[in-house]
Protein backbone atom coordinates (compact mmCIF):
# COMPACT_ATOMS: atom_id res chain seq x y z
CA UNK A 1 0.00 0.00 0.00
CA UNK A 2 1.45 3.29 -0.95
CA UNK A 3 2.33 5.99 2.01
CA UNK A 4 0.15 8.94 -0.20
CA UNK A 5 -3.20 9.29 0.85
CA UNK A 6 -5.86 8.52 -1.59
CA UNK A 7 -7.73 11.05 -3.03
CA UNK A 8 -11.06 11.55 -3.38
CA UNK A 9 -12.86 10.98 -6.98
CA UNK A 10 -16.05 13.15 -8.60
CA UNK A 11 -17.76 11.00 -10.47
CA UNK A 12 -17.86 11.55 -14.42
CA UNK A 13 -21.14 11.55 -16.62
CA UNK A 14 -23.02 8.36 -17.71
CA UNK A 15 -23.25 7.39 -21.66
CA UNK A 16 -25.64 4.18 -21.76
CA UNK A 17 -26.42 1.96 -24.33
CA UNK A 18 -29.87 0.95 -25.40
CA UNK A 19 -31.45 -0.88 -28.14
CA UNK A 20 -35.26 -1.75 -28.37
CA UNK A 21 -34.75 -4.50 -25.63
CA UNK A 22 -36.47 -4.43 -22.06
CA UNK A 23 -33.81 -4.56 -20.42
CA UNK A 24 -31.88 -1.68 -22.48
CA UNK A 25 -34.85 0.38 -21.45
CA UNK A 26 -34.40 -1.09 -17.56
CA UNK A 27 -30.84 0.13 -18.00
CA UNK A 28 -31.35 3.70 -19.61
CA UNK A 29 -33.67 4.63 -16.41
CA UNK A 30 -31.16 3.46 -14.24
CA UNK A 31 -28.24 5.22 -15.94
CA UNK A 32 -30.36 7.94 -15.37
CA UNK A 33 -31.23 8.06 -11.54
CA UNK A 34 -27.05 7.13 -11.70
CA UNK A 35 -26.26 10.55 -13.50
CA UNK A 36 -29.07 12.99 -11.73
CA UNK A 37 -27.54 11.46 -8.28
CA UNK A 38 -24.25 12.09 -9.70
CA UNK A 39 -25.01 15.92 -10.82
CA UNK A 40 -24.16 14.77 -14.40
CA UNK A 41 -25.40 14.69 -17.93
CA UNK A 42 -26.58 11.29 -19.09
CA UNK A 43 -26.00 10.94 -22.92
CA UNK A 44 -27.83 8.30 -24.27
CA UNK A 45 -26.25 5.65 -27.49
CA UNK A 46 -27.31 3.47 -29.89
CA UNK A 47 -25.23 1.94 -32.07
CA UNK A 48 -26.50 1.12 -35.29
CA UNK A 49 -23.10 0.02 -36.85
CA UNK A 50 -24.49 1.19 -40.39
CA UNK A 51 -20.11 1.34 -41.49
CA UNK A 52 -20.14 -2.17 -41.59
CA UNK A 53 -23.91 -2.86 -42.64
CA UNK A 54 -23.26 -0.69 -45.55
CA UNK A 55 -21.03 -3.05 -46.97
CA UNK A 56 -23.78 -5.58 -47.43
CA UNK A 57 -27.06 -4.06 -47.24
CA UNK A 58 -28.86 -1.65 -49.80
CA UNK A 59 -29.59 2.21 -49.35
CA UNK A 60 -33.03 1.74 -48.01
CA UNK A 61 -32.37 -0.70 -45.65
CA UNK A 62 -29.74 1.71 -44.23
CA UNK A 63 -32.27 4.33 -44.33
CA UNK A 64 -34.19 2.43 -42.55
CA UNK A 65 -31.99 1.46 -39.54
CA UNK A 66 -31.35 5.09 -39.25
CA UNK A 67 -35.04 6.02 -38.88
CA UNK A 68 -35.36 3.00 -35.93
CA UNK A 69 -32.58 4.43 -33.99
CA UNK A 70 -33.86 7.80 -34.39
CA UNK A 71 -37.05 6.57 -33.08
CA UNK A 72 -35.68 4.92 -30.21
CA UNK A 73 -33.51 7.53 -29.28
CA UNK A 74 -36.08 10.26 -29.02
CA UNK A 75 -38.73 7.43 -27.11
CA UNK A 76 -35.77 6.50 -24.71
CA UNK A 77 -35.46 10.35 -24.27
CA UNK A 78 -38.72 10.72 -23.39
CA UNK A 79 -39.10 8.07 -21.06
CA UNK A 80 -36.27 9.28 -19.17
CA UNK A 81 -37.44 12.73 -18.90
CA UNK A 82 -40.83 11.63 -17.72
CA UNK A 83 -39.17 10.24 -14.77
CA UNK A 84 -36.23 12.96 -14.68
CA UNK A 85 -37.66 16.14 -15.56
CA UNK A 86 -34.22 18.43 -14.79
CA UNK A 87 -31.53 15.69 -16.13
CA UNK A 88 -29.91 16.98 -18.68
CA UNK A 89 -29.66 14.40 -21.77
CA UNK A 90 -28.01 13.93 -24.65
CA UNK A 91 -28.59 11.12 -27.76
CA UNK A 92 -26.25 10.00 -30.47
CA UNK A 93 -26.95 7.44 -33.48
CA UNK A 94 -23.67 5.76 -33.76
CA UNK A 95 -22.38 4.67 -37.23
CA UNK A 96 -19.72 2.04 -35.33
CA UNK A 97 -20.87 -1.28 -33.33
CA UNK A 98 -22.14 -0.97 -30.16
CA UNK A 99 -18.75 -1.95 -28.53
CA UNK A 100 -16.88 1.09 -30.22
CA UNK A 101 -19.70 2.95 -30.27
CA UNK A 102 -20.45 3.58 -26.51
CA UNK A 103 -16.20 3.97 -25.83
CA UNK A 104 -16.26 6.97 -28.23
CA UNK A 105 -19.66 8.35 -26.57
CA UNK A 106 -18.03 7.71 -23.17
CA UNK A 107 -14.65 9.69 -23.70
CA UNK A 108 -12.10 9.32 -21.10
CA UNK A 109 -13.64 9.98 -17.92
CA UNK A 110 -17.33 8.44 -18.50
CA UNK A 111 -19.24 5.50 -17.01
CA UNK A 112 -21.00 3.25 -19.80
CA UNK A 113 -23.83 1.71 -18.66
CA UNK A 114 -25.79 -1.05 -20.20
CA UNK A 115 -28.47 -4.07 -19.66
CA UNK A 116 -27.66 -7.44 -18.84
CA UNK A 117 -29.16 -8.45 -22.28
CA UNK A 118 -30.32 -7.20 -25.51
CA UNK A 119 -32.15 -7.95 -28.61
CA UNK A 120 -29.87 -11.45 -30.00
CA UNK A 121 -29.02 -10.73 -33.32
CA UNK A 122 -29.63 -7.29 -34.41
CA UNK A 123 -27.40 -4.79 -32.30
CA UNK A 124 -27.30 -7.16 -29.45
CA UNK A 125 -26.35 -5.51 -26.10
CA UNK A 126 -26.53 -9.09 -24.71
CA UNK A 127 -24.46 -9.98 -21.99
CA UNK A 128 -21.52 -12.28 -23.27
CA UNK A 129 -21.03 -10.19 -26.59
CA UNK A 130 -20.86 -6.64 -25.90
CA UNK A 131 -21.36 -6.04 -22.36
CA UNK A 132 -18.15 -8.49 -21.60
CA UNK A 133 -16.20 -7.32 -24.30
CA UNK A 134 -16.85 -3.62 -23.07
CA UNK A 135 -15.86 -4.54 -19.97
CA UNK A 136 -12.88 -6.23 -20.95
CA UNK A 137 -11.95 -3.57 -23.20
CA UNK A 138 -12.98 -0.25 -22.36
CA UNK A 139 -10.75 2.06 -19.59
CA UNK A 140 -13.15 3.72 -18.09
CA UNK A 141 -16.15 1.85 -15.65
CA UNK A 142 -18.95 -0.21 -17.01
CA UNK A 143 -21.73 -1.16 -14.79
CA UNK A 144 -23.84 -4.00 -16.41
CA UNK A 145 -27.37 -3.42 -15.24
CA UNK A 146 -28.98 -6.42 -13.48
CA UNK A 147 -31.58 -7.71 -10.61
CA UNK A 148 -35.03 -6.74 -9.93
CA UNK A 149 -35.84 -3.01 -11.35
CA UNK A 150 -37.56 -1.73 -9.03
CA UNK A 151 -35.95 -4.10 -5.85
CA UNK A 152 -35.92 -1.92 -2.84
CA UNK A 153 -32.75 0.10 -1.54
CA UNK A 154 -30.27 -1.65 1.00
CA UNK A 155 -28.08 1.49 1.36
CA UNK A 156 -24.90 -0.58 0.69
CA UNK A 157 -22.26 -0.51 -1.81
CA UNK A 158 -20.23 -3.44 -1.96
CA UNK A 159 -17.03 -3.21 -3.21
CA UNK A 160 -14.89 -7.07 -3.55
CA UNK A 161 -11.50 -6.45 -2.73
CA UNK A 162 -8.19 -8.57 -3.06
CA UNK A 163 -5.77 -7.02 -1.73
CA UNK A 164 -4.05 -3.86 -0.43
CA UNK A 165 -3.20 -3.13 -4.14
CA UNK A 166 -7.12 -2.43 -4.75
CA UNK A 167 -6.81 0.75 -2.32
CA UNK A 168 -6.68 3.75 -5.48
CA UNK A 169 -10.01 2.14 -7.61
CA UNK A 170 -11.71 1.69 -4.26
CA UNK A 171 -12.17 5.63 -3.91
CA UNK A 172 -14.31 5.18 -7.04
CA UNK A 173 -16.57 2.50 -4.88
CA UNK A 174 -16.35 5.65 -2.04
CA UNK A 175 -17.38 7.74 -4.31
CA UNK A 176 -20.19 5.66 -5.27
CA UNK A 177 -21.41 5.00 -1.83
CA UNK A 178 -21.36 8.79 -1.14
CA UNK A 179 -23.30 10.10 -3.74
CA UNK A 180 -26.38 7.23 -2.47
CA UNK A 181 -25.69 8.06 1.07
CA UNK A 182 -25.23 4.79 1.23
CA UNK A 183 -22.43 2.85 3.97
CA UNK A 184 -19.63 1.18 1.77
CA UNK A 185 -18.69 -2.66 2.71
CA UNK A 186 -15.01 -4.01 1.55
CA UNK A 187 -15.59 -7.84 0.90
CA UNK A 188 -12.55 -10.34 0.63
CA UNK A 189 -12.83 -14.13 0.10
CA UNK A 190 -10.46 -16.22 1.50
CA UNK A 191 -10.24 -19.24 -1.24
CA UNK A 192 -10.19 -22.72 0.82
CA UNK A 193 -9.34 -24.30 -2.55
CA UNK A 194 -6.10 -22.23 -3.12
CA UNK A 195 -4.58 -23.44 -0.28
CA UNK A 196 -4.97 -27.43 -0.74
CA UNK A 197 -2.05 -29.29 -1.28
CA UNK A 198 0.12 -25.93 -0.90
CA UNK A 199 1.31 -26.38 2.69
CA UNK A 200 1.48 -28.82 5.40
CA UNK A 201 -1.09 -27.67 7.36
CA UNK A 202 -4.22 -26.36 5.94
CA UNK A 203 -5.97 -24.96 8.85
CA UNK A 204 -2.84 -23.41 10.05
CA UNK A 205 -2.30 -21.63 6.91
CA UNK A 206 -5.66 -20.73 6.27
CA UNK A 207 -5.58 -18.90 9.76
CA UNK A 208 -2.83 -16.73 8.80
CA UNK A 209 -4.05 -16.31 5.22
CA UNK A 210 -7.43 -14.94 6.95
CA UNK A 211 -5.41 -13.02 9.10
CA UNK A 212 -3.74 -10.69 6.78
CA UNK A 213 -6.46 -10.35 4.66
CA UNK A 214 -8.33 -8.91 7.58
CA UNK A 215 -5.35 -6.30 8.44
CA UNK A 216 -4.75 -5.34 5.03
CA UNK A 217 -9.12 -4.97 4.53
CA UNK A 218 -9.09 -3.18 7.25
CA UNK A 219 -6.37 -0.72 6.90
CA UNK A 220 -7.70 -0.17 3.26
CA UNK A 221 -10.72 0.79 5.22
CA UNK A 222 -9.02 3.33 7.49
CA UNK A 223 -7.40 4.95 4.39
CA UNK A 224 -11.30 5.33 3.02
CA UNK A 225 -12.53 6.94 5.38
CA UNK A 226 -10.00 9.61 6.56
CA UNK A 227 -10.29 10.28 2.67
CA UNK A 228 -13.79 10.73 2.67
CA UNK A 229 -14.95 11.74 6.24
CA UNK A 230 -18.49 11.01 7.30
CA UNK A 231 -18.54 7.85 5.16
CA UNK A 232 -19.32 4.50 6.56
CA UNK A 233 -17.02 1.62 5.77
CA UNK A 234 -17.24 -1.47 7.20
CA UNK A 235 -14.93 -4.60 6.27
CA UNK A 236 -15.43 -8.10 6.11
CA UNK A 237 -13.41 -11.48 5.06
CA UNK A 238 -14.68 -14.47 4.40
CA UNK A 239 -13.98 -18.66 3.75
CA UNK A 240 -15.40 -20.41 1.52
CA UNK A 241 -14.61 -22.57 -1.57
CA UNK A 242 -16.39 -20.38 -4.20
CA UNK A 243 -15.22 -16.26 -4.49
CA UNK A 244 -17.60 -16.23 -7.06
CA UNK A 245 -20.21 -17.85 -5.24
CA UNK A 246 -19.70 -15.58 -2.18
CA UNK A 247 -19.83 -13.05 -4.05
CA UNK A 248 -23.01 -13.50 -6.28
CA UNK A 249 -24.67 -14.39 -2.42
CA UNK A 250 -23.35 -10.68 -1.55
CA UNK A 251 -24.89 -9.01 -4.28
CA UNK A 252 -28.74 -9.88 -3.23
CA UNK A 253 -28.03 -7.25 -0.12
CA UNK A 254 -26.10 -4.73 -1.85
CA UNK A 255 -27.27 -1.76 -4.17
CA UNK A 256 -23.45 -1.73 -6.54
CA UNK A 257 -21.35 -3.83 -6.54
CA UNK A 258 -17.70 -3.14 -7.81
CA UNK A 259 -14.85 -5.61 -9.10
CA UNK A 260 -11.95 -4.32 -10.14
CA UNK A 261 -10.76 -5.93 -13.64
CA UNK A 262 -7.84 -8.24 -13.49
CA UNK A 263 -7.53 -8.90 -17.62
CA UNK A 264 -5.85 -11.32 -19.22
CA UNK A 265 -4.88 -12.17 -22.77
CA UNK A 266 -7.44 -14.81 -24.48
CA UNK A 267 -7.56 -15.53 -27.81
CA UNK A 268 -7.56 -12.23 -30.16
CA UNK A 269 -7.96 -9.66 -27.42
CA UNK A 270 -8.32 -9.33 -23.46
CA UNK A 271 -10.68 -11.17 -21.64
CA UNK A 272 -11.81 -10.88 -17.34
CA UNK A 273 -10.62 -12.87 -15.03
CA UNK A 274 -13.26 -15.64 -13.87
CA UNK A 275 -14.73 -14.51 -10.97
CA UNK A 276 -15.61 -10.95 -12.71
CA UNK A 277 -17.22 -12.97 -15.49
CA UNK A 278 -19.34 -15.14 -13.27
CA UNK A 279 -20.48 -11.85 -11.34
CA UNK A 280 -21.84 -10.06 -14.25
CA UNK A 281 -23.94 -13.35 -15.33
CA UNK A 282 -25.11 -14.11 -11.68
CA UNK A 283 -25.00 -10.53 -10.45
CA UNK A 284 -28.71 -9.99 -8.32
CA UNK A 285 -27.61 -5.87 -8.31
CA UNK A 286 -26.19 -3.95 -10.76
CA UNK A 287 -22.37 -4.76 -11.32
CA UNK A 288 -19.52 -2.04 -11.95
CA UNK A 289 -16.21 -3.01 -13.44
CA UNK A 290 -13.31 -0.57 -12.82
CA UNK A 291 -10.26 -0.74 -15.36
CA UNK A 292 -6.47 -1.29 -14.23
CA UNK A 293 -6.25 1.59 -16.05
CA UNK A 294 -8.93 3.86 -14.26
CA UNK A 295 -7.49 3.27 -10.76
CA UNK A 296 -5.38 5.79 -9.13
CA UNK A 297 -6.75 8.82 -11.26
CA UNK A 298 -8.33 11.15 -9.08
CA UNK A 299 -8.78 13.71 -11.02
CA UNK A 300 -11.97 14.44 -13.07
CA UNK A 301 -12.67 17.19 -15.71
Amino acid sequence: MTSAAPRPVELGPVTVGVDASAPARTAALWAAEEADRRGRPLHVVHAADTDHRMLYAGAEAIQAIREAGRDLLADTAEAVGHRFPGLAVTSELSRLNAVDGLRAAAGERGTITVGSRGLGGFDALMLGSVGLRLAARTEVPVIVVRGEPERPATGVVTAAVRGASDLDWLMLAAAEAQVRKASLRLLSVCNVLTQVGAVTSLLDSLGKVAEQQVRETSAMAVRIREACPGLTVTHHVETGTSVPGILVQASEHTDLMLLGSHRHMLGLGPALGRVSHAVLHHGRCPVEIVPPAYAGTGEQD
